[in-house]
């Protein structure tokens, strides 16, 4: 029985040790709540006029921060930023942490460790692309008459290729007797081409490869029916025979 007794005793003497200090603690407050009341609504009060200051100063600073931004490139420093504006080096990166938010801007630190900010806009985004594109060359001007002949007249190289691929379409002679005799066959004493690749019954391209070739004449005289040997006059363009030597 005297157990219980004490454990009630120890467990109120607790209970009065609580209570005491949350007792006290509710008489402060309702004696004072209109005292507290008044020095948050001070606070608040206080916070809101530093805000609308900032706000307002700010608007003033903003002029000559867009400036500042179009004469550097958009790389902005705190020092730059206060020597523009006259005044302290904290208001100044205050006011750019602020524009680095409102605008993305990237912040990096420079050699000794004072932030550099970075802003691009639309005009300086404009004004690197063009710094970072070559010079364009431009061409020398052409006459228009050597113009309009260049584009008339096909090169050599294009004028052999077109006559070759030509040549090449046209299958070649079936071999054949020559029904009409060469005396003939050389009414002004020669052949062109395409007449002597019909005689050599090959295709006209390739008496045209071959005749400036050493051994044309051996070639064409063992493809001919008459065994007659043939030269190529680079003067005339034509084929001519050549006789034996005794």
């Amino acid at each position: 029985m005297s157990m219980s007794e004490n454990t009630l005793e120890g467990g109120g003497k607790a209970f009065l040790v609580l209570l005491l200090p949350i007792s006290f603690l509710i008489i402060f407050l309702v004696s004072t709540w209109k005292i507290l009341l008044a020095f948050m609504l001070v606070i608040f009060a206080f916070n809101t006029w530093q805000r609308i200051q900032w706000q307002k100063w700010c608007q003033q600073v903003n002029p000559i921060f867009n400036r500042l931004v179009l004469e550097t490139q958009g790389k902005v420093t705190p020092m730059d930023l206060a020597i523009k504006g006259n005044f302290s080096g904290s208001q100044a990166k205050r006011y750019l942490d602020t524009k680095a938010n409102e605008f993305g801007a990237s912040i990096l630190n420079s050699e000794d460790e004072s932030p550099v900010y970075y802003f691009i806009n639309a005009t300086i985004l404009g004004s690197i692309l063009e710094s970072s594109e070559p010079p364009v060359k431009e061409l020398p001007p052409q006459p228009v008459v050597q113009t309009a002949q260049m584009l008339l007249e096909p090169p050599p190289a294009q004028e052999q290729q077109e006559e070759e691929t030509q040549d090449e379409l046209l299958p070649p002679a079936t071999h054949e007797e020559p029904t009409i005799p060469l005396e003939k066959q050389l009414v002004f004493g020669s052949l062109i081409q395409s007449e002597l690749a019909k005689r050599l019954n090959v295709y006209s391209s390739t008496v045209y490869k071959r005749r400036n070739d050493p051994d044309f004449p051996e070639w064409s005289r063992s493809r001919d029916p008459d065994g007659i040997a043939w030269s190529f006059s680079r003067k005339t363009k034509e084929f001519f025979p050549l006789e034996d030597k005794a």
